[in-house]
């Protein structure tokens, strides 16, 4: 894996650029890298996999077999070689072979005389799309309705409401999320009747289990998380309905926000290895990483953000990502993108305003080496998510940070519905039913702006599939008339009723005869 290397006196320029200490001695985050020669583990007590991380790669893995190499922990040894030249460690990476340290010039050429170092380079560094959103509160027109509150217009612009109605909501599925911090005390995560589940979390950046508001933490630390959540998770009918709200969490708190503090990569590299190795379907970011990187090294395999989104796809996981909020024009040979939106297989997502034009913030692609980026668009001004503070309230929020997460729950849902999908069949079904595409084939944006358009989650998850399949297996029988016998006599909007095969809204005789017609 290509890894972008900076000789030393660059480095050191780099990494003491704008630090506030000044002197020369002073300490800045490095990457140390080693030679690989660990082994292919016999097993999976040889791993840091859990038995569910296990089960999707043996559902959506791509690569051969279950284990490889990038599933045995780092050597003990290395870290403490490392701690040994004085450095303090932060983090480690098993996926690049990697610790990361505070180092000073000094210790920084001891760790370049270690055994096996290949060699050191600075940590990447990048900002948060969310400096540039703003909280505000909804705009006026957007009036609860019974079900799904303001989020509705957000969620029916990617046919999420349809997909719900076919008993497809997230669950069964986990969730990922890499982000700022998550204050979970609003009373859409508080539901008694559906509180929101997060069955692990951790935060990288005080090395503890504690994602919520901590001591000492920044102001604006919990906000953006929060609103990232919210547009997933939360529930209460009638007030404000996440996209997936039946699914589960796993939160990572990767980003520190304080005033003017830059985004690191390691925590991001760290915080995706902990999600995937606890068997997360899906993994969101909405954090990119341009400094110290070019236009030119966003190539598919320089940023280690994007090697680890590699990775982390190759073994089953569908990543999301946010294009970044840098703009766009005209110019297709021009990309105002970030790491990891570079990645292979990552759904790159820009955002639409709730009628579906571009804003003007949505990044542009292409990739480096000429891939269509980004790829899919989803409802990013005005968002509608719960407020980061207060219990009972909701906020309009602006960012390609917020299109991303609606793209991760729709895939959350996708996956409910279609477990035979891997990652390579999400992105396919998603291009092929997208705004932009018809029945002639895809037409991708040639501006590489706007992707292929507006995510269409029913689409996606029932395309190859008959209307009288019912359950969407693939097969047309005794299962599904049993489904449609259960629903009989249901009636509602055309098209949201299940069972409804005719799409004229009621569930009978019409639905019967077309389901034996299909058998």
């Amino acid at each position: 894996m290509p890894i972008l290397t900076l000789a030393v006196s660059s480095l050191l320029q780099v990494c003491l650029a704008g630090s506030a200490a000044g002197p020369a001695d002073a300490a800045a985050p490095v990457w140390v890298f080693f030679k690989d020669n660990r082994a292919t583990p016999s097993s999976l007590a040889d791993t840091a996999l859990t038995p569910r991380a296990l089960a999707r790669r043996a559902l959506r893995r791509t690569l051969p077999g279950l284990f490889d190499v990038h599933d045995v922990p780092m050597p003990a040894t290395r870290a403490t070689a490392v701690t040994g030249t004085g450095a303090q460690l932060r983090t480690q990476s098993r996926w690049l072979c990697a610790v990361s340290a505070m180092a000073t010039p000094k210790q920084i050429e001891a760790l370049r005389e270690l055994p096996d170092v290949t060699h050191v380079e600075a940590v990447g560094r990048g900002r948060a799309g969310w400096q540039d959103e703003q909280e505000m509160p909804p705009p006026e027109g957007w009036a609860a309705s019974i079900s799904y509150g303001a989020a509705e217009p957000q969620l029916t612009q990617i046919e999420i409401p349809r997909l719900h109605a076919r008993g497809y909501t997230g669950t069964g599925m986990v969730i990922g999320v890499l982000d700022s911090g998550f204050n979970r005390v609003h009373e859409a995560f508080n539901n008694p009747e559906h509180p929101l589940r997060v069955i692990a979390e951790w935060d990288f950046i005080n090395n503890d289990g504690n994602t919520g508001i901590q001591v000492g933490d920044n102001s604006e630390q919990h906000k953006h998380g929060t609103w990232i959540l919210g547009t997933m998770g939360a529930y209460l009918p009638g007030s404000m309905v996440g996209a997936a709200y039946d699914a589960e969490f796993i939160l990572c708190k990767t980003e520190d926000v304080p005033t003017e503090t830059p985004i690191e990569e390691d925590y991001y590299v760290a915080g995706l290895e902990f999600i995937e190795a606890r068997g997360a379907d899906v993994a969101t970011s909405s954090l990119g990483y341009i400094d110290w990187y070019t236009q030119a090294n966003l190539n598919g395999r320089t940023a280690v953000t994007t090697v680890a989104v590699n990775v982390a796809t190759s073994n089953g996981v569908v990543c999301c990502t946010a294009a970044g909020n840098a703009g766009h024009d005209a110019n297709p040979t021009t990309s105002t993108l970030g790491a990891p939106a570079d990645a292979f297989n990552v759904l790159t997502c820009g955002a639409v305003d709730i009628n579906g034009a571009i804003v003007g913030f949505s990044s542009s692609g292409p990739t480096a080496d000429g891939r269509l980026k980004p790829e899919l668009l989803a409802c990013g001004l005005n968002t509608i998510s719960v407020n980061s503070t207060n219990a009972t309230g909701l906020n309009g929020v602006s960012g390609t940070s917020l299109s991303t997460p609606l793209v991760a729950a729709a895939a959350a849902c996708i996956l409910q519905a279609r477990p035979d999908y891997d990652v390579r069949d999400v992105r396919e079904a998603l291009f092929a039913t997208a705004s932009r595409s018809d029945s002639a084939g895809l037409h991708p944006d040639p501006l590489f702006v706007e992707g292929h358009g507006i995510l269409r989650a029913y689409a996606a998850a029932t395309r190859g599939r008959r209307t009288a399949d019912l359950n969407l297996d693939g097969f047309i029988n005794g299962v599904d008339l049993g489904l449609m016998l259960g629903a009989w006599g249901q009636t509602g909007v055309p098209g949201f009723v299940f069972g409804d095969v005719t799409l004229d809204g009621l569930v009978g005789g019409d639905d019967l005869g077309a389901l034996l017609g299909q058998w």
